[in-house]
């Protein structure tokens, strides 16, 4: 294996000069192209990559991700927890189908806690890399990496406008991208609805350029099967999903491979929804001068209510709220204006007339001598009235504060 090959000059050198700087803390599998990872995540800035990856290793030490592979996980995720190896595809890597609508996020972390779910999610992350590993010493660097396919099929947004369920994805989507660069080698998220754009209009923002790159979102199966048919061989795929792959007697979802999940039962549940409910105290932020702050938060259905309150401590700020629906399209509820939230505390709610991300912008770019300190907090409630959701559960949840935000600072 020759990681350097099509290397520049300035290149070969970062890895050179990486390699020696990490030199003390480098174990048996980390190669030139577990180095080159890190860099290109740093954008070969071998300072900055020494620094992700020496964090990295701490977090392993720290969470024993090392052992992970060995840890026993509790019945319920053993049980309900939806993915499984398929196969590999034409190089070798390992191929993972997750069959999202049967992830029930509320059931799970009702069962167990956020940490052990979060151990579950990287127990498989640390197996799968195994195989990667393994087959790229087989095969050589074509092997390097995992392919996904994540079927959304009935996804329900919901779910996931529940605060300890946001609180979860965003604590994943940053273990990934800090621990875990340039892994993912395909990712084929599939059958992904309307109103799919709304999620994924706020998980993009945790994802660098690389990641998403190598992520396909198809919701036409005559799009996506001859797609993902290009890099896997069909007995490598289940037939549910265009390949010819069968666990007896005829199950077209492998699911003997392929933990489907489901709805988890309520004899699982070790806490009270109340604990899971509790909201958030307010929270504070700085909105560095001539920067801005942004908090996105998602509603699920029409009629949501989105309540605020804040101040800011000895200097006005501007506030704006706007929307984006699941066609794109942009519209502003609250125009951007400076409010006096330095003399008494702003407050508003407003009835989101589409489900839709919306954003809480506080703006401090005509201030280039003072940050501000900001003192906010925020929450959804369910419509008032004519909730089409059958999950009665999920009515009397949805109106915790939601805390599934996006925080930026220019």
């Amino acid at each position: 294996m020759a990681p350097a090959k099509g290397l520049s000059d300035d290149q070969r050198f970062a890895l050179m000069k990486f390699r020696r700087s990490v030199s003390d803390v480098m174990q048996p599998q980390h190669d030139d192209q577990f180095l080159l990872r890190w860099l290109r995540a740093r954008n070969w800035d071998a300072a900055a990559a020494e620094k992700m990856l020496r964090e990295s290793l701490r977090w392993r030490e720290r969470y024993e991700v090392d052992q992970v592979r060995d840890w026993q996980p509790p019945e319920v995720l053993s049980k309900y927890y939806p993915s499984g190896l398929s196969g590999r595809d034409r190089d070798g890597s390992p191929v993972v189908v997750v069959p999202f609508a049967g992830l029930d996020i509320y059931g799970l972390l009702h069962s167990c806690s956020k940490r052990e779910f979060i151990q579950m999610t990287i127990k498989q992350m640390e197996t799968y890399l195994h195989l990667s590993r393994e087959a790229t010493r087989e095969r050589g660097d074509a092997a390097h990496g995992i392919v996904a396919v994540i079927d959304m099929q009935d996804f329900n947004l919901r779910q996931w406008a529940w605060r300890p369920a946001g609180e979860v994805v965003v604590n994943l989507l940053q273990t990934y991208e800090a621990n875990y660069p340039e892994t993912l080698k395909n990712c084929y998220i599939i059958n992904a609805p309307r109103v799919f754009a709304i999620a994924w209009s706020v998980v993009k923002n945790f994802l660098n350029d690389y990641t998403q790159s190598k992520i396909h979102i198809l919701k036409d199966p005559a799009k996506w099967q001859p797609l993902i048919l290009e890099n896997i061989e069909p007995d490598q795929l289940p037939r549910h999903y265009g390949g010819v792959a069968e666990d007896p007697p005829g199950d077209p979802h492998c699911s003997a491979r392929i933990n489907q999940g489901g709805k988890v039962p309520k004899e699982y549940y070790t806490k009270s929804a109340s604990r899971l409910q509790d909201q958030p105290d307010e929270e504070t932020a700085v909105v560095k001068m001539g920067g801005k702050l942004k908090l996105e938060y998602i509603a699920a259905q029409k009629g949501t209510l989105l309540k605020w309150g804040f101040r800011t401590e000895g200097h006005d700020i501007k506030f704006s709220v706007t929307m984006k629906d699941i066609d794109g399209n942009c519209s502003t509820l609250v125009p951007l204006k400076r409010v006096n939230s330095h003399q008494v505390e702003e407050v508003g709610v407003i009835t989101c007339p589409t489900p839709g991300t919306y954003t809480l912008l506080f703006d401090n770019t005509y201030s280039y001598l003072r940050s501000k300190r900001l003192h906010y907090s925020v929450g959804m409630a369910p419509p008032l009235a004519g909730s089409d959701d059958h999950d009665g559960v999920l009515d009397d949840i949805i109106g915790d504060l939601n805390d599934n935000r996006v925080q930026k600072s220019g």
